[in-house]
């Protein structure tokens, strides 16, 4: 069979949204009102990386500028993100997270690999990695912009 057949896209497609849909659903119910996805997701790469600048996120996360600084501000409204000018550029602002939003982000990481634990038990490692391994070459081809690459 193809890999680009029909049937094999459409399998994708219904597997993708339903997975997509209730797992994102389940995630926000035990957020609440504590984090937006995206929050959490802004949060988790400024974790990882460290300073970063909203240009640098909106380019990360293909988003516009605006939405990403509507993002920015309600972080540090709530004392979760600092702002920080850089010494050399007085235009160029880097964002951190402050010890409090460092806290607030590993809550909600302890939340999320609970509720993903739950449907991961039902899988063998062999599974689990293939299925992450797949999904990150998919990531990484999707990242590099074309299915050709």
């Amino acid at each position: 069979m193809k890999y680009g057949s029909k049937e094999l896209i459409e399998r994708y497609m219904a597997a993708y949204f339903t997975v997509t849909k209730r797992m994102n659903g389940e995630i926000r119910e035990v957020l609440q009102d504590d984090l937006t996805m995206e929050q959490y997701q802004i949060m988790a790469y400024i974790v990882t990386r460290g300073n970063v600048t909203s240009t640098e996120l909106s380019e990360s996360f293909d988003v516009g500028k605006s939405s990403i600084t509507a993002i920015i501000t309600r972080l540090a409204d709530r004392g979760i993100l600092e702002r920080t000018r850089d010494e050399g550029d007085r235009r160029v602002v880097y964002l951190s997270l402050t010890e409090q939003g460092i806290d607030n982000y590993k809550k909600a990481q302890t939340k999320i690999m609970e509720t993903l634990s739950t449907y991961l038990v039902h899988f063998d490692n062999d599974e689990v990695e293939g299925f992450i391994g797949a999904f990150e070459k998919l990531a990484n081809l999707l990242g590099k912009g074309s299915g050709e690459a």
